[in-house]
């Protein structure tokens, strides 16, 4: 295991990092932007998220640390983050795969890969089978052009923290790091 791969102790790490962030960012919510927050939490992983993560990498190539990010966490929904940030359950994937397969992300090495999450504008995510995270760069998956967001699931995890604390920071998403 490489020094960037996921451990369950970096994700519990990671998980208290943003649970604090979003308790922070939610109990000010309603006075800063005048309605009430959706929701934003990262939600454990429960006894069906990880019989579809042991599923999901027996079925299709999938990156090892999507299947570690599975075993511990059943989805994130930041709802109020930007445009919102929405990583799939991997019961969600799974069905998304039996029934369309895995997505063509047009890269010289013909990398397929699977839908894993969207934010809240229609961009959509997807984990490719080297655990390179893409981004849609328009909203329609058929025509889609894609881009690199993360060398690896870490960095897109990474990123979406950064994403979070800056927003909880000044109520914003800009400016916006070069890939998310």
């Amino acid at each position: 295991m490489s020094d960037r791969s996921l451990s369950p102790a970096w994700l519990a790490s990671w998980t208290d990092r943003v649970s604090e962030t979003l308790t922070a960012m939610t109990g000010e919510f309603e006075h800063r932007h005048g309605f009430p927050p959706g929701t934003n939490q990262v939600r454990p992983a429960d006894h069906d998220d990880q019989a579809a993560a042991r599923t999901l990498a027996q079925v299709t190539p999938t990156p090892a640390d999507l299947v570690t990010f599975y075993e511990s966490i059943g989805d994130v929904s930041w709802a109020d983050v930007g445009n919102g940030y929405f990583l799939d359950p991997a019961g969600d994937v799974l069905l998304r795969h039996q029934e369309y397969g895995v997505v063509d992300v047009g890269t010289a090495q013909k990398a397929r890969g699977l839908v894993i999450g969207s934010n809240g504008g229609g961009l959509i995510y997807v984990a490719g089978p080297d655990g390179v995270a893409y981004r849609t760069r328009t909203t329609l998956l058929d025509e889609a052009e894609f881009g690199k967001v993360a060398d690896d699931l870490r960095q897109f995890l990474e990123l979406l923290e950064r994403s979070l604390t800056r927003f909880n920071a000044d109520g914003s998403d800009a400016p916006r790091p070069r890939r998310l």
